[in-house]
């Protein structure tokens, strides 16, 4: 994870919501992006949509952990359904990167999903 110098203009507000953008996607990203006031704030706006990223790639990694539990519930009568444990396993990052942007009141990436959505043009590095 590389990490930028500390945002300018920063308040307690903006740690907050940039903290509940990954703690509570994807309700509080949402709310950030359609809130006039938090929108123009350039580190609300940064962490909300960066946590859109990241809750694609969550909804992904679902999407195959899902299959993966089926097949093998199928395959070994029922024993895949101890792998639902998988589920839990985003919530580590989720609850990592919001703590990240709160005590550190700083920009950061997170692999692979930042640089995809800068290529994209989704998210502007500051």
């Amino acid at each position: 994870m590389s990490s930028s110098p500390p945002a300018s203009d920063l308040t307690d507000n903006d740690k907050l919501m940039a903290a509940l953008s990954y703690f509570l996607t994807p309700i509080v990203p949402v709310i950030v992006l359609l809130v006039e006031s938090m929108k123009v704030r350039p580190y609300q706006k940064y962490h909300a949509v960066q946590a859109l990223g990241l809750f694609a790639a969550e909804a992904v990694f679902y999407i195959i952990a899902c299959i993966c539990v089926t097949v093998l519930s199928i395959v070994t009568f029922g024993l895949g359904i101890c792998l639902g444990l998988l589920f839990f396993l985003p919530l580590i990052p989720n609850i990592y990167y919001a703590i990240i942007a709160y005590t550190r009141g700083q920009y950061f990436e997170i692999p692979v999903v930042t640089n995809f959505m800068v290529q994209q043009n989704w998210l502007n590095r500051p």
